[in-house]
């Protein structure tokens, strides 16, 4: 055979089987450098699929090999969101705050149930006198010096947690402690002119008033006086009048069983006298703190005795 006719009939051959291959959608990896690079039928390239039987049964990704590593991550997008945990509410941390404390006693109050809580704070040297049953600025005083002292807040009132802090710390009243007997005192040495008639004989001095009748002592009683602004006067006088429920008119406050004696100074009992004792002053009359003392006097006097006030 010709030589020409070899090679032409070679030429053939090639050209029919590169044909058939582009009509049946082969791929041709032709290598340039390190790189793969893919070529494709335009027409069947979208429908490939791995090992559907067509082209080498691989698919390399257009897109390069980095979007084909097994070990790429997705896409952001594809992440779920993270969520943060949940703190609890303020509301369900705290503590809720515990009741205040409700008042047992307070100033102005007046019993047997002050006559304990005086008793009680005179057993650990709060009280240093006689319980009176009156709740008033010297109880408020030892109330809230033993407040202090526990280290709770000093309101100078008996409130549930220090009425329970001081039964803790105290025993229970006896009869003589809620009630001691007064201290008898000896009468001063009466002024010359209580020595006859009926008189209510007062000492500045010795601050006692000695009901007399004759030059006898028929009782005697604690009294204070004015202050100094307010002084009570000194000197012989009358009772001029009694007034069992007297209050002032000019201070609006209680003078029971007075028994006035100069203008508007009077013998009379005095509840505060008998709560403070002698840290207070009237206004100028003699206050007695004894009611029982001073409600029998009253019945004993009458108009017309004799008051004597003197140093």
């Amino acid at each position: 055979m010709p030589r020409t006719s070899t090679r032409t009939g070679t030429r053939q051959s090639r050209t029919a089987a590169l044909r058939v291959a582009l009509a049946t959608g082969a791929v041709l990896a032709v290598t340039v450098g390190c790189s793969a690079q893919v070529v494709t039928d335009p027409a069947g390239a979208a429908d490939d699929k791995p090992g559907s039987g067509s082209g080498s049964g691989v698919r390399i990704d257009p897109a390069g090999p980095a979007s084909s590593s097994p070990s790429a991550e997705p896409a952001a997008a594809s992440k779920p969101p993270v969520t943060p945990s949940a703190k609890p509410s303020k509301s369900a941390t705290e503590k809720p705050a515990p009741p205040k404390p409700k008042t047992v006693l307070a100033s102005g109050a007046q019993g047997d149930q002050v006559r304990e809580l005086q008793a009680r704070l005179r057993q650990i040297a709060h009280f240093n006198r006689a319980p009176t049953g009156y709740y008033g600025s010297v109880t408020a005083t030892a109330v809230s010096s033993f407040q202090a002292k526990r280290g709770l807040p000093q309101t100078g009132t008996t409130d549930t947690v220090t009425w329970q802090k001081l039964l803790g710390m105290t025993k229970k009243p006896t009869a003589a402690q809620l009630r001691p007997p007064a201290a008898v005192k000896p009468a001063p040495k009466p002024d010359k002119r209580c020595m006859t008639g009926r008189v209510l004989c007062i000492s500045k001095n010795s601050r006692s008033l000695s009901w007399m009748i004759d030059g006898k002592v028929m009782s005697t009683m604690d009294v204070r006086f004015g202050s100094q602004y307010t002084p009570t006067r000194e000197g012989t006088f009358k009772v001029g009048w009694k007034s069992r429920h007297h209050v002032s008119t000019l201070y609006d406050t209680p003078m029971p069983y007075a028994m006035f004696f100069s203008g508007g100074q009077a013998v009379h009992y005095s509840a505060d006298f008998a709560a403070r004792g002698y840290s207070g002053a009237s206004h100028g009359c003699v206050n007695v703190r004894d009611e029982k003392k001073i409600a029998s006097l009253f019945d004993q006097v009458r108009t017309g005795d004799k008051v004597v006030v003197y140093k």
